[in-house]
């Protein structure tokens, strides 16, 4: 049974178009898994399926009572509101029901024989729910989750816009599950999400009995829960059954044969348009010529798609650093509160570094603590001479209105626009997207605006703050290719173990230090 139909989807944003006469269709315990590269239309589509985005054209149908569940990554959490109240608003619908149930019950005196059948129905259908919905024991349900999530640790009683990424990640993650929804969409759920709840998650989408749509550029997650492909790309959804490797196969072979019709159909168009060239004019022969030209214009010609654009990544370097990165003496991180015991670390010219650990542990923290822009509760962290250097950070809020150009401009004023332009069409960007505004890029985009700055700055010692975020399989790729040729210093936080093996020096688990474990 369809759960979800799409019909001839066509969306674009000015003159750029996202998809074209799209279809799709969602059917019962599917496990699809969507996917595409940056900047193709997949969060856009989640956002049109959802009702918050409408289409240029087609349509989008769910089937009747169908509760929908959406992980969106740019959700934002109310500064007021804690963990525990966040978590509750899962159960909204439920309180609704519950009022409807006292509304009839008031109700029920004045009513004839027929309506209070229809009434009686009514309140066993609503209990019904309320029962399986567990709404009798919300509050144990919120400390289930909580501790399943590691949000009990957090505390509950937090405030929202205290916390970090991967830690906003799940509350956002708990709400869905507790709602309980019958479809499930999630957009890149494994961002900002460390390896124990990666893990905790794979459990629970293996398990699950319903329909998912899921987002992600992790490939071995994708390959662990998904049973069918949706591929966007050139403004074209695509379906392929089996896991994100069988797609792969049967995509390479179908794009191989694509191009050996293509090469075969050239060659004859060639001889054809040879032929009618040399033998129109001669009486003997133009009948044939003029059989060969219809011919070529019935043609259906085969149309390769355009390649992407592939980034390339080459950090401009500077001088060599003096021996010692950094060094800390028994400093304590954090900011009310400590969130380390004293840490002494020291890092040397060379080394590339990788920080582990769960999240809200303090990586990020101890990060800006040594480059000196969060202030330590007690000790120091004194930085080496001849430091050219370059910040990566998780999360960073720009001017939604600016272009892509205008955005580069503003970091390096004396580039002419043409050394502007070259340098976002070496990081993939297109002529559509370098003239775009920021704010309508998708999170992958975003990201390669700002390493753009961060590959054009000259530098010594990179530290990068989860960088492989909503960056694309081919982005990852030519990342760890630049990180490996950089002969510069590197720190980096990455919950990725395939992305930072073969590249780390030195894998270091800041659980040692927590005082949050």
């Amino acid at each position: 049974m369809s759960i979800l139909n799409v019909v001839n989807l066509s969306h674009g944003f000015g003159d750029r178009a996202i998809f074209n006469n799209v279809s799709f269709r969602l059917l019962k315990g599917e496990h699809i898994g969507l996917i595409g590269a940056n900047g193709e239309g997949k969060s856009t589509f989640m956002n049109i399926v959802t009702g918050k985005l409408m289409p240029d054209d087609g349509k989008v149908e769910w089937s009747k009572n169908v509760r929908v569940g959406y992980l969106d990554q740019h959700t934002v959490l109310e500064k007021g509101m804690s963990i525990r109240d966040v978590l509750k608003t899962a159960f909204a619908f439920l309180f609704e029901l519950e009022e409807n149930m006292n509304q009839i019950c008031d109700k029920m005196g004045d009513a004839d024989e027929d309506t209070l059948n229809e009434m009686m129905e009514e309140l066993a259908y609503i209990q019904e729910t309320l029962t399986m919905h567990d709404f009798y024991i919300i509050d144990s349900k919120i400390e289930e989750v909580g501790r399943a999530l590691g949000l009990s640790e957090i505390g509950l009683d937090r405030d929202v816009s205290e916390l970090s990424g991967g830690q906003r990640t799940k509350v956002l993650l708990a709400k869905l599950l507790l709602e309980k929804p019958d479809i499930l969409l999630l957009d890149e759920p494994t961002n900002y999400l460390d390896t124990v709840h990666i893990e905790w998650l794979k459990r629970y989408l293996q398990e699950y009995e319903n329909a998912f749509i899921l987002i992600s550029h992790d490939i071995p997650f994708l390959n662990s829960v998904v049973n069918l492909i949706y591929h966007m790309e050139n403004q074209e959804l695509n379906r392929y059954v089996g896991d994100y490797d069988k797609f792969m196969e049967v995509y390479e072979m179908k794009k191989a044969q694509l191009t050996a019709a293509y090469n075969r159909q050239q060659q004859e168009i060639k001889d054809l348009e040879d032929f009618v060239a040399r033998n129109k004019a001669r009486v003997a022969t133009r009948n044939m010529a003029m059989s060969r030209q219809k011919k070529l214009d019935k043609m259906e010609v085969i149309e390769l798609a355009k390649e992407k654009p592939k980034p390339e990544f080459n950090f401009k370097e500077a001088r060599a650093s003096g021996r010692y990165i950094f060094e800390t003496k028994d400093l304590v991180i954090g900011y009310d509160e400590p969130l380390s015991t004293p840490i002494n670390l020291s890092m040397e010219r060379g080394e590339k570094i990788v920080f582990t650990g769960a999240n809200g542990i303090g990586k990020t923290t101890l990060l800006r603590s040594i480059l000196g822009l969060n202030k330590p509760i007690s000790g120091s962290a004194t930085l080496g001479d001849y430091l050219y250097i370059g910040y990566f950070e998780q999360e960073i809020t720009a001017d939604p209105n600016t272009t892509c150009i205008e955005e580069i401009w503003k970091t390096f004023p004396s580039y002419t626009q043409y050394e502007v332009r070259s340098a976002l069409a070496k990081c993939g960007f297109t002529t559509k997207h370098i003239e775009s505004q920021v704010r309508v890029l998708s999170g992958g985009e975003q990201a390669k605006v700002r390493l753009c700055k961060l590959i054009n700055t000259e530098t010594n010692i990179l530290l990068l703050d989860e960088p492989t975020n909503h960056l694309d399989v081919d982005a990852k790729d030519e990342l760890k290719r630049a990180l490996n040729a950089y002969k510069g210093s590197i720190l980096l936080i990455c919950h990725e173990p395939e992305f930072y093996e073969g590249l780390a020096t030195k894998v270091i688990d800041c659980t040692q230090w927590s005082t949050k474990i």
